[in-house]
């Protein structure tokens, strides 16, 4: 059972960022994380994932049963809730130019939502991951709008979250590299940027590193160096994200704030490797990602676009904000120059000088 004071805090920023109407309301709602009993939780999520399929809104229903199923299926429950928002999004895709895909990986199985995957047009590929707590469902959107920018895109999943059945561990920065050896004949592959949050984040630079097919990282709040390695700091981590790394990691959760991750850290010699773009969101008063790690990259990563908000871990009250740059950010490494980036652009120059949270 998790705790639910933090699961009421931390889910936030997942709602806003999907524009999640109404999620108050569910949370006013909750009173335990016990169990699927009105009132619980997955209960109560999922009562307001129904109310949406009832109406035909497949993809609200998608994004609620996510939320359901947060931070990761403990039981029953939140599996069988994680289930229902795959059915729903495989509804709501349907004529909308998406479609799945299932690899084997690394010896472990791997599904993606895709779109513009064509072994006679192949186009440069655009990755999407959300990190330790989110599912593809929750990103598949994103898809709809690939092909303006003559892309293909394939949107996936960490190890271990969602159905993606392989183990957190310190070498799963390759399943990037098998990723694009397996999509190499449907896509240009060469050319593969990536919008990987949190600790995909982490797993695109490290990926990075080895691979130069990557050509950019598109980040907010990923760990990179001394988030592995404090021991001090991640003595103080919220139990949610410690509970969810040991779910996924298989390692105990004293283990884990002992220094278990530490050789996952990259150095300040690797980051400065990097010959690539590297935009990363950080949040000044981040409860997950030290400053420390913020430090590291500005002192090595030489093409870093960093954007500093003055928020908690994800910066929810900047979502809006987040959004339109990496759109933008992702548009300059392509040398997009179009009516629809100028737009772009404006509506974040606009964004910026409200100088007020987005909602």
């Amino acid at each position: 059972m998790n705790d639910l004071a933090e699961l009421k805090e931390y889910v936030r920023v997942h709602a806003r960022g999907q524009r999640i109407t109404g999620y108050q309301d569910v949370l006013d709602r909750v009173r335990t994380d016990e169990s699927d009993a009105p009132g619980s939780w997955v209960a109560e999520w999922c009562r307001a994932a129904e109310e949406q399929e009832r109406r035909g809104r497949h993809l609200e229903a998608a994004r609620r049963y996510a939320l359901a199923r947060f931070p990761y299926p403990d039981g029953r429950a939140r599996a069988e809730a994680g289930a229902r928002g795959v059915a729903a999004l495989d509804r709501w895709r349907s004529g909308r130019g998406i479609e799945p895909l299932e690899l084997e990986l690394g010896g472990g199985r791997v599904r993606c939502w895709t779109s513009g995957l064509s072994g006679t047009d192949r186009k440069p590929l655009l990755i999407v991951m959300g990190g330790i707590v989110t599912v593809k469902e929750q990103w598949a959107p994103i898809l709809t709008n690939v092909r303006r920018l003559g892309m293909a895109g394939v949107v996936t999943e960490m190890p271990g979250v969602g159905e993606n059945t392989l183990r957190y561990g310190a070498d799963s920065h390759r399943m990037l590299a098998d990723l694009l050896d397996a999509l190499a004949d449907r896509a240009d592959v060469t050319r593969t940027h990536t919008i990987a949050l949190s600790f995909s984040g982490h797993m695109a630079l490290r990926c990075a590193l080895d691979d130069p097919r990557i050509r950019d990282v598109i980040t907010v709040g990923a760990p990179v160096g001394p988030f592995f390695t404090d021991t001090g700091w991640a003595a103080g981590l919220p139990r949610i994200t410690v509970d969810t790394l040991a779910h996924l990691t298989a390692i105990p959760a004293a283990e884990l704030t002992g220094g278990a991750l530490a050789d996952r850290a990259l150095t300040g010699e690797q980051l400065a490797a990097l010959d690539i773009p590297v935009h990363y969101v950080a949040s000044g008063r981040d409860e997950i990602i030290p400053a420390a790690d913020i430090s590291l990259l500005k002192e090595h990563v030489r093409r870093l676009d960093l954007v500093e908000y003055d928020d908690v871990h994800g910066s929810p009250d900047h979502t809006r904000e987040t959004q339109l740059w990496t759109v933008a950010s992702l548009m300059r490494d392509r040398d997009l120059r179009n009516l629809q980036s100028a737009v772009i652009n404006l509506l974040l120059r606009l964004q910026r000088r409200r100088g007020r949270p987005s909602a």
